[in-house]
């Protein structure tokens, strides 16, 4: 499987799992991101009034909290150009078309491997603003 790896792009990992939030950290420092972490929605938004990233990696079910569709839907209010990576242990659901149709990038379920991360991260940092998407 193929690896791509990054340059030190920020990357926010936003999940309510203590464990998921490490192995992404984890993975994402072996990949050459930087990441960062945020135990909630909340938690996250607060994060990115203070804070840029790159991306951001969103799980879209941290109960008792804002679910990833809201908080990415306040983040986009601050960021209009967040570029986002939503991921879940569920099949992609209502909660992760809106958050596509916001302008997330790509939706990935959880279990992953580093090389499925490593090129969803590629695929959703390579399309930054300002660069022209092929339409064909």
């Amino acid at each position: 499987d193929t690896v791509v790896k990054g340059h030190g792009e920020s990357i926010l990992v936003i999940d309510d799992d203590p464990q998921q939030r490490e192995i992404a950290s984890t993975m994402l420092h072996q990949l050459g991101y930087t990441p960062t972490t945020a135990a909630s929605g909340e938690e996250a938004v607060a994060y990115m009034l203070e804070n840029s990233a790159d991306l951001l990696i969103l799980d879209m079910i941290m109960p008792p909290g804002i679910g990833g569709r809201e908080t990415f839907e306040r983040i986009v209010k601050n960021h209009p150009k967040q570029k986002a990576l939503l991921v879940s242990g569920f099949s992609a659901s209502e909660e992760v078309r809106k958050a596509l149709e916001l302008g997330a990038a790509k939706f990935i379920q959880k279990p992953y491997t580093t090389a499925k991360l490593s090129r969803a991260i590629d695929e959703a940092l390579s399309d930054r603003p300002g660069e022209e998407k092929n339409q064909g």
